[in-house]
Parts: structure tokens; sequence; C-alpha cells
């Protein structure tokens, strides 16, 4: 009951204080992180949780997996056709270059072996939209943007697991089954695809049709569905999720437009819940024996790292200058680097404490870094009008349907 206390006392402040945390530097997201740091065994003790509990890692499953069905419903097929070229390059070049990028000084800096760090590499690659919400939803970012970052971010979870799944059985001596992670990954394409497409298109008969009230809870149960689709299959649940988010956004407008503000909601409610129960986990304790190396390769991940290999992967593309820094700068480490690094504590490498350690304190650096300059970027980069795409104009695709 104390974390439920806590959750709802943090939540009724920065609700309170949402419309000054959407004006300044302010940050909800490091709000419920630090009270979350008070209230446990390195603050005033009122919580004990192990990090290899059920409810850190449900917590953060089921955030992450909301936050990217809801995000995926903002990448409709057009959408995604549309900023392909720039998101690709994201995907393909910087997150492999950011993967090896992390693992060099993991190594040289860290002490840890090449497995060990590529294994770091694969779990701090993926970014999260979360941390950067003024930049990815605010319609006064040049749209452009918006698109590269959400696409990124909501594929990449997905995309990472493999690698880490991959670096994890060679860090502990075993032999990776490729066969089993390409499984895994068309399975997870396959579900996001089928069972989102088969409800929009059974919709459309004259017999199904919902209540108004009761419209943005069709989503929900098909992202309910899909959930425990993926656990009982053993399915990517991260990739299905935002390629469902997207396949509806696709097939029914409507449909997704209604449970935009519902989706948004839960995805923020999962999120405080688990920035609450991961700061109850970084304790002195945990990071006191961290070495001066240690620190160094979180300082690189975030302020080196991610900036060098994003700028890189964006050369030569028609984002101005001040698009290309802010989408090099807005990298930050979230919920699939929680779940990810939950997955190496509970393998049992020998590394696997260590690897945790290094992961909590570079997403709890992101956490301070990006959630608190995401508002003055944002307001920097307003244009109007409000996406100016070389087009001229707004695709059909952008607007709310009527």
């Amino acid at each position: 009951m104390a974390l439920v206390l806590a959750f709802g006392v943090v939540l009724l402040i920065s609700v309170s204080l949402s419309g000054v945390a959407a004006r300044t530097v302010l940050s909800t997201a490091l709000m419920f992180l630090l009270a979350g740091a008070l209230i446990g065994q390195g603050g005033f003790g009122l919580v004990d949780i192990p990090p290899t509990g059920p409810l850190v890692t449900g917590l953060a499953d089921i955030a992450l997996f909301m936050v990217l069905f809801t995000d995926g419903q903002r990448a409709s097929l057009p959408a995604l056709k549309e900023g392909w070229r720039l998101s690709g390059r994201a995907l393909g070049l910087a997150m492999p270059l950011t993967m090896i990028g992390i693992a060099v000084p993991a190594h040289f800096l860290a002490g840890l072996d090449w497995p060990t760090a590529l294994l770091l590499g694969a779990i701090l690659s993926p970014t999260d939209p979360v941390f950067a919400s003024a930049i990815v939803g605010r319609d006064d970012v040049p749209l452009r943007l918006r698109r590269l970052l959400n696409v990124e971010s909501g594929l990449n979870d997905g995309l990472a697991l493999p690698f880490v799944l991959i670096f994890l059985a060679t860090a502990n001596g075993q032999e990776s089954d490729l066969g089993k992670v390409g499984v895994e990954l068309a399975l997870g394409l396959a579900f996001g695809i089928a069972i989102p497409a088969v409800v929009a298109v059974a919709w459309r008969l004259k017999i199904l049709t919902a209540e108004p009230r009761l419209q943005a809870l069709g989503p929900l149960a098909i992202a309910v569905a899909l959930f425990a689709t993926c656990d009982l299959t053993h399915a990517n649940p991260y990739l299905a999720a935002f390629i469902a988010g997207s396949t509806l956004a696709t097939l029914d407008r409507t449909a997704a437009h209604h449970f935009e503000p519902l989706g948004d909601l839960l995805s923020e409610l999962t999120k405080f819940g688990a920035l609450l129960v991961f700061g109850a986990l970084i304790t002195p304790e945990r990071i006191s024996h961290l070495s001066v190396g240690d620190w160094a390769v979180a300082v690189l991940a975030i302020l080196l790292v991610r900036p060098a290999t994003m700028l890189l992967s964006l050369l030569r593309t028609p984002l101005p200058r001040r698009e290309r820094t802010a989408a090099a700068w807005f990298g930050p480490k979230g919920f699939a680097s929680v779940v990810y690094g939950l997955l190496a504590l509970q393998a049992g490498i020998p590394a696997g404490e260590h690897v945790f350690d290094l992961v909590a304190v570079t997403i709890a650096l992101s956490i301070v870094l990006h959630s608190s300059t995401d508002v003055p970027v944002a307001k920097a980069l307003r244009v109007e009008p409000p996406d100016n795409l070389p087009t001229g104009a707004r695709k059909d695709d952008d607007k709310e349907p009527a």
C-alpha cells in the first residue's frame, strides 16, 4: 500500500503541475523516478522491491507494449512510406553503429568481455519516445522529425530483441538459436498485422456497431488479445505492438482516432507506474560500486555515441541542420532497455549484475537529461504552419477524421 499511496500522491502532484511542466524543464517522468528513489531502500525504505520480481518485469513490459501500440497508431502505412528513407537510415545504420559504439567503451572502460559488452550495446540501442514526448507529441514540431523519432523508437525495440537474445546466449556460453529468434520476429509481425486486420474488416459489417461511448475500448481489446497471444506463442511482443497500431490506423482510422485519448492516458499511467518502481531499484548500494569507467560508459552512450551515429546516418538528407541535431540528441533510453536489462539479470550470466547496474544508471541519466530538455528544444523547433512539408500541404492521412 505504501507503493500505491506514493503513486497516487505523485500522480496528483504531476497532474496539478502538468501545465507548468508542458512549458518548462519540469519533468513528470523525473518526478516519478525521484519519488521511487525516495520510497525505496535507498531512501526512506518504505518499499522493498526485488529487481527480478514479477512486479518490475510486468510493469515495464506492459508499459512498453502500451506505449508502442499507441505510438504505432500515429504511423499508418502512408505515414511510414512518407518518411521511410529517414527512418530506414536510423534503423539500418544508426542502430547497429550504436550497439558497437557502446560495446567498445564497455569493453575497454568497464572491463566487460566482448560478448557481454555487445550485449550491453544491444540493450541500450533502442530509443524511447516517452521521455521526449514534447517532441513527438507536439503538432508545432516539424512532422518529418516527429515521424522519424516515432517510427525509429517504435520499431527498434522489437528489432533489438533478437540481438539481445543472441549476445545473451553467447555471454552465457551457449549457442544462440537464430532460427528460433527469426520465428519469434516473424510471429510478432504476423500477429501484429493479422489480428487488427481481421477485426478492422469485421467492424465493417453492419451488425457490428459499437456505442459511441464504448468505441475506444475496441482497440484496447485488440491490444489485450495481442499481448496475450504473443505471450502464449513467444512471439516478439514489441514489434507486434507497433505494427498492430500502425495496421489499425491504416485500415480503420476512425477507430484509432477514438482510441487516441484513452491510449495516451493508459500509456501515461503505465509509464508512471513503471518509473516509480524503477526508481525504487536505484539505491546507493547498487551504484556505489560503479567505477569511473562505468560512469564514463553511461555518459558516452548518451552524449557521444547516439548523437554521432545518428548524425552520421542522416548525412545528405533533406532534414535541416537543427532537425538533424534534435534527432541526434533525442535518443533516450527507456522501458525496452529496462526489460532487456532485467533479462540479463535473470539469465544468470557472470556479469549480469554489472550489466543491469550500467543499464540502470544510463537510463536514469537519460531520463534526467532528455525529459528536462524536450520542451526547450520543441519551442526552438516550432514552425508555422505546423508541418511545412516539402509538398506544401499536410497529407490526408495526417488529418483527423470528421
